[in-house]
């Protein structure tokens, strides 16, 4: 793959848009994680609390992600990504006010963060399935290749600025710079066009919809294996990296420290994304699985021996690691899925994979209370790499193989 095949998805136009409104909005979520978790850890020194407002999101946000599959799949999918993007303003504005006026308390938190995950919770699977219908099939690997680009070039600024903000002037700039970008992201997809639904298509059912997804994702046994291991993959990473890093970075290498390991881990991130740039992902899954593994090192660390100099290593590993993952699991899914079950198809990806989520941003606090910081931390590393070990047992993963494509597998679009 040459370099002109790399960037050729910016040609087309409504990639272009859809491609600068990633751009944006990315570089305000990168700081909003960071500035959130400080700034619940200022109101009240307890992970706990911050596992309760992580949860608040995640607990809206899973259960109506089979209901934002069904809409995406049936409504014009940039359509319900400018929605959730203007919701996601306006919720995301009223937490960054609160926390600037010193308002802010555990319970307001907890009700915004409610309201912010169920508008992600319907944009999510529009915004995961959208790519296929806006550049054509062989230029999807490269298209994917760019959004990570921008997600993982965004990540390695977003956490060290945004601890920077944390320590200087306060979490709630951060957390406005972040309301600002969403609103911004839903005015920049204004220009996309996509091509129109089927107008011979069966009159929508809700029910006869989500029943059709759950039987087409039952029946692909690489699909639901994934999905499964994820979902107590996630449970892990949510209580250990992301509910009790902070925490234990508060008390050994310090805000500023954890932005730099977050940075690092995105680092790792962007520069595995230029290469799958240039280098095709022929077995998406067995390498991404093998990739997620590397997950496991920086938890470890963390609770065996939290130097920053060793986390920094290790989360730009992981971070390399991630990205195979993601790039081989949206190749798997966009070559391998029509279409018009796609949507649905994320979004029971989703409902699996995050469901978990909100049990380990809440049981995590409680468990590092009982157990030690240090022992539930390794005890989560190992299991972490044994259940990678599971999934790989399923056949149908290790031998996935990329899609043929050829020049007619084109989407009609717009291209300046």
């Amino acid at each position: 793959m040459t370099w002109a095949d790399a960037v050729a998805p910016l040609r087309n136009r409504n990639f272009a848009w859809y491609f600068a409104s990633r751009f944006v909005n990315t570089l305000g979520n990168m700081m909003a994680s960071i500035a959130l978790a400080f700034a619940v850890l200022d109101i009240t020194d307890s992970p706990t609390a911050l596992g309760q407002v992580l949860a608040a999101h995640t607990i809206p946000m899973v259960a109506l992600l089979l209901y934002g599959g069904v809409i995406a799949d049936r409504f014009p999918r940039t359509l319900v990504l400018q929605f959730s993007n203007f919701a996601s303003a306006i919720s995301q504005g009223a937490i960054a006010l609160l926390v600037l006026g010193g308002h802010a308390e555990i319970w307001m938190l907890v009700v915004l963060s409610v309201v912010h995950g169920a508008v992600s919770g319907v944009g999510f699977p529009a915004m995961a399935s959208v790519l296929p219908q806006l550049v054509p099939r062989e230029h999807l690997q490269p298209a994917n290749a760019l959004v990570s680009l921008t997600r993982n070039g965004m990540a390695v600024l977003g956490p060290t600025i945004g601890a920077l903000l944390v320590v200087t002037v306060g979490s709630g700039w951060a957390l406005a710079v972040d309301a600002a970008t969403w609103l911004i992201a839903a005015l920049l997809l204004l220009p996309v066009a996509l091509p129109p639904k089927d107008p011979n298509r069966v009159p929508p059912d809700t029910v006869r919809e989500l029943r059709e997804g759950w039987s087409f994702f039952w029946s692909v046994p690489w699909l639901w294996a994934v999905v499964v291991g994820f979902g107590a993959l996630n449970f892990i990473h949510a209580g250990a990296w992301f509910t009790l890093g902070p925490a234990v970075a508060d008390d050994t290498i310090g805000r500023q420290g954890w932005g730099l390991v977050l940075s690092a881990e995105a680092v790792g991130l962007l520069v595995t994304t230029v290469v799958l740039l240039r280098v095709r992902l022929e077995r998406p899954l067995l390498l991404g699985m093998l990739g997620v593994a590397l997950i496991a090192p920086p938890i470890l660390v963390l609770g065996a021996w939290p130097h920053l100099a060793t986390l920094v290593v290790v989360a730009f590993v992981a971070g390399a690691g991630t990205e195979v993952f993601g790039m081989g699991w949206n190749l798997a899914m966009q070559e391998n899925i029509d279409d018009s079950m796609l949507s649905r198809a994320y979004s029971y990806d989703a409902l699996g994979s995050f469901v978990a989520l909100p049990l380990g941003q809440l049981v995590y606090g409680p468990l590092a209370l009982a157990f030690g910081y240090e022992e539930v931390l390794v005890v989560s590393a190992v299991a972490y790499v044994a259940i990678v070990a599971l999934v790989l047992c399923s056949r149908s993963v290790r031998t996935l193989q990329r899609a043929p494509s050829t020049p007619t597998d084109a989407v009609t679009s717009a291209t300046d």
